[in-house]
C-alpha cells in the first residue's frame, strides 16, 4: 500500500499499475446519524485507517490515508498528511474542503485499491464502482459503506509545507449500527468494524472493547 514515492501517512501511489480490481459491494447500508460536532473527533480516537475524498471543478478523487488524527475539540479539528504531488492535494488546496471517512472491514479491498492506484491517471470512483453521496456542508462526494464520515474545511497554516493539512470538521455522522450516544459499539458482524492498516495489504480489524478503572496513586500495578 505504501511505496517509496509516497509519504508514510498518505497511501496513494503515483506509480502502481492501473488494472482495476473486482469490487465487492457493502452487504448492508446503515442509517447515517448526526454526531455532535463537539464529539466528532472521538470518531478517530482509536486510530483507524481513513479515506479522503476531494473534488474541484470537473475533477474528483479518493485516496486512503494512514496518518490522520484528531487535533482539537472546539471547534473540532483534524490533521491529515497528503503528499503535495498528488491529485488529492491539488483538489483539496483548490477547493478548500475534503471528506474524511472511516471505511469498514467490508471495504478493505477498496481501501487498498484507492491507496495504491494513482488518481492523476485513473478515475477511481468509476474504476472501482464506488457508490457515493453528496456531502451536507461541502461539495465533495462521500463514500457509501463507511461507518463514519466527517466533512472538513481547510484551515490555512504553515504546516502545509510539511504536507500536514488541518481541517475544521463542519459536519459529522456515523452508522447507527455501530456508533450512538457518542460511543462505538461494534457487535458480532466483523464486516462493519473499522480497520487498521499495517503494510503489504495487511489490515487488523478493530477488536473487542473493555473498560478499566485507573490505578490508584501509589499502588503500582
Amino acid at each position: 500500500m505504501m511505496t517509496t514515492a509516497s509519504r508514510a501517512g498518505m497511501i496513494e501511489s503515483r506509480t502502481q499499475p492501473l488494472t482495476p480490481i473486482p469490487t465487492i459491494r457493502p452487504f448492508m447500508k446503515g442509517i447515517r446519524q448526526a454526531v455532535e460536532l463537539s464529539r466528532a473527533t472521538q470518531l478517530m480516537n482509536h486510530g483507524p485507517v481513513t479515506i479522503i475524498t476531494s473534488a474541484h471543478g470537473e475533477r474528483s478523487n479518493i485516496m486512503a490515508a494512514s496518518w490522520a488524527m484528531p487535533l482539537d475539540f472546539s471547534p473540532p479539528k483534524v490533521v491529515v498528511v497528503i503528499d503535495s504531488r498528488t491529485l488529492t492535494r491539488q483538489l483539496v488546496e483548490a477547493s478548500g474542503v475534503f471528506g474524511l471517512q472511516l471505511p469498514s472491514r467490508v471495504l478493505a479491498r477498496q481501501t487498498l485499491a484507492v491507496g495504491t492506484k494513482p488518481g492523476m491517471e485513473l478515475d477511481k470512483f468509476s474504476a472501482f464502482q464506488l457508490e457515493t453521496f453528496r456531502g451536507q456542508q461541502i461539495d465533495v462526494p462521500m463514500l457509501e459503506g463507511c461507518v463514519a464520515w466527517m466533512e472538513c474545511k481547510v484551515i490555512p497554516d504553515d504546516s502545509q509545507r510539511h504536507d500536514l493539512i488541518i481541517g475544521e470538521v463542519v459536519a459529522a455522522y456515523a452508522d447507527s449500527r455501530v456508533y450512538s450516544n457518542n460511543r462505538w459499539h461494534f457487535g458480532d458482524d466483523p464486516d462493519v468494524r473499522t480497520c487498521h492498516y499495517v503494510a503489504g495489504g495487511t489490515f487488523f480489524a478493530t477488536g473487542e472493547a473493555f473498560e478499566v478503572d485507573p490505578v490508584p496513586v501509589g499502588s503500582g500495578f
